[in-house]
């Protein structure tokens, strides 16, 4: 797996850091520490990358600043066919770049190549979004007035990405951003920084190409601190975090008190619904994929199922079932389903959180823990398990990151979708049924109270065409597809009078 690592980098040549760091954008201080990168998959340090000291991060605020003075007077249009570009290089790298996000984060290849094919979709989006930028027109009250409103770019976008997707949600933010006529400085997660620096030296190589500033598009590296040096900078309008949501909260909180906007996408405790009308063909592997995908590390991963209590059994022994069939090991070898959990500590989580159930009193139908795969015992490998519950449970509060499914039982669907929404998250959510009627008071207002509520499809897999995005502890931010574009623009209403004379709206008269 070295020779398959050194392969990549010497791909994208990127050289260790004892040969001297290609930087790009990132400006390495001299008092800068080393970020040890570790691979779940056999738990070996892989790289050392240098982190963004406080001088470099000035720094690199101060250029990004510059840039959004050129970039922003650049077209629509033109801004589109730069991120056209960059998804062109994307699809080249996509084989490369797919590997690399498996062996540093430890997701299956399959998903890791879904990963690199979500930032060609999101970058040919925009690309089209560049030339639909729309303000509306409106009628005023006043003759011979037009009132209109448009949209203006915000300036930097800061975009703070978390290790489960360590490209893609970059991606959906970034590639809107640059259309929009913004700049971005990105804090990848510290577990995967080396795809950030190979997606941000392709995006360099693009801007370089067009003789464009290399500040449109920047990366800092680093732990939590650096985090909080862009949430508290009142040089960067708009902080995107996605992760927990104990760092949302502290985000949210920073960036209000220099009256900032923040676009947060946080927990999810996502459940699917199975009525008794449900297509278990289609139910069964949903859930399979939605609750072992990533190894249970998305936040729409499906973390409780809600099933009625005719069919339980048999879901119950088709989910067993499906469940002797999971592939464990190598993401890197394409007929595994399921790679390790990030590092130690999810291990650990997630052994804990098998605990909990137990004490509350769940009855596990399938009782997973650590893993040890020969050849990578090292890495940071689970089982999956299934636990019987009770709706009550406390447990059932949390969102565990890891491959742990809740199995509940009920007797109503107005009962399923109160214990659906009896959680602080509010992400993704599934109904599994061919009943018209319950599709339809699922996705009524006296139904799911998530972002995002699918009809026999699972909770994971979003396209990037619809806006993703979640309410309560989720954030009640929106990325991606649909109006999602607005959060990355400042609107600005105009009345243009076109009379001879000066007539004020709600007939007011004030006559010298």
């Amino acid at each position: 797996m070295k020779h398959m690592l050194q392969e990549i980098l010497d791909h994208f040549e990127i050289k260790p850091v004892n040969e001297g760091t290609w930087t790009g954008q990132v400006f390495v201080g001299s008092n800068a520490s080393l970020l040890d990168v570790t691979s779940p998959v056999n738990g070996q340090s892989i790289a050392k990358i240098k982190c963004t000291d406080r001088n470099a991060y000035d720094k690199i605020v101060e250029d990004a600043k510059t840039a959004f003075l050129d970039w922003r007077n650049v077209p629509a249009p033109k801004r589109g066919e730069v991120v056209r570009q960059f998804g062109d290089r994307l699809r080249a790298e996509k084989k490369f770049l797919g590997k690399l996000v498996a062996f540093e984060m430890g997701k299956s290849l399959q998903e890791s190549y879904g990963e690199v094919q979500e930032m060609i979709d999101i970058c040919d989006f925009a690309v089209g979004l560049s030339r639909q930028l729309y303000g509306l027109t409106m009628h005023s009250e006043r003759p011979m007035h037009r009132m209109y409103e448009q949209w203006h770019p915000l300036g930097i976008v800061g975009i703070i990405s978390a290790f489960n997707f360590p490209v893609a949600v970059w991606s959906w933010n970034s590639a809107i951003a640059w259309i929009c006529g913004n700049v971005c400085i990105w804090k990848a997660s510290e577990k995967t920084p080396l795809t950030a620096l190979v997606c941000h030296k392709l995006m360099a190589d693009v801007l370089e190409a067009n003789n464009l500033p290399g500040a449109i598009s920047s990366l800092v590296t680093g732990a939590k601190e650096v985090g909080e040096w862009m949430s508290a900078d009142k040089h960067i309008p708009l902080i995107s975090a996605t992760g927990s949501v104990r760092m949302g909260q502290a985000v949210a909180q920073e960036v209000a008190k220099r009256f900032g906007k923040s676009l947060l996408e946080l927990g999810g405790n996502n459940a699917m619904i199975i009525t008794e009308n449900a297509d278990l063909n289609i139910a069964i592997p949903a859930t399979y994929f939605g609750a072992i995908g990533t190894s249970g590390q998305r936040c729409t991963s499906t973390r409780r199922l809600i099933v009625h209590e005719t069919v339980i059994e048999q879901v119950i022994e088709r989910l067993f079932h499906a469940y002797q069939q999971v592939k464990i090991g190598n993401p890197l070898d394409a007929d595994t389903h399921m790679g390790p959990l990030v590092d130690e500590a999810a291990v650990k989580s997630y052994v804990s959180g098998i605990e909990e159930c137990k004490q509350q009193g769940g009855k596990f139908l399938l009782e997973g823990g650590a893993l040890q795969i020969d050849g990578l015992e090292n890495g940071y490998y689970v089982k999956p398990s299934i636990a019987l519950v009770d709706a009550n449970l406390p447990v059932l509060q949390k969102e565990l990151f890891a491959p742990l499914l809740y199995i509940i039982s009920y007797k109503d669907l107005k009962e399923a979708i109160a214990i659906q929404n009896n959680v602080p998250q509010g992400l993704s959510s599934t109904i599994m049924t061919m009943h018209m009627q319950e599709a339809e008071c699922f996705l009524s207002h006296n139904g799911s109270d998530c972002g995002i509520a699918n009809v026999n499809i699972g909770t994971s897999g979003a396209e990037i065409g619809g806006a993703f995005g979640g309410e309560k502890e989720t954030g009640g931010g929106r990325e991606s597809g649909s109006d999602a574009w607005k959060n990355y623009m400042r609107r600005q209403t105009v009345t243009i009078n076109y009379s001879n004379e000066l007539p004020l709206s709600q007939g007011i008269r004030f006559e010298m």
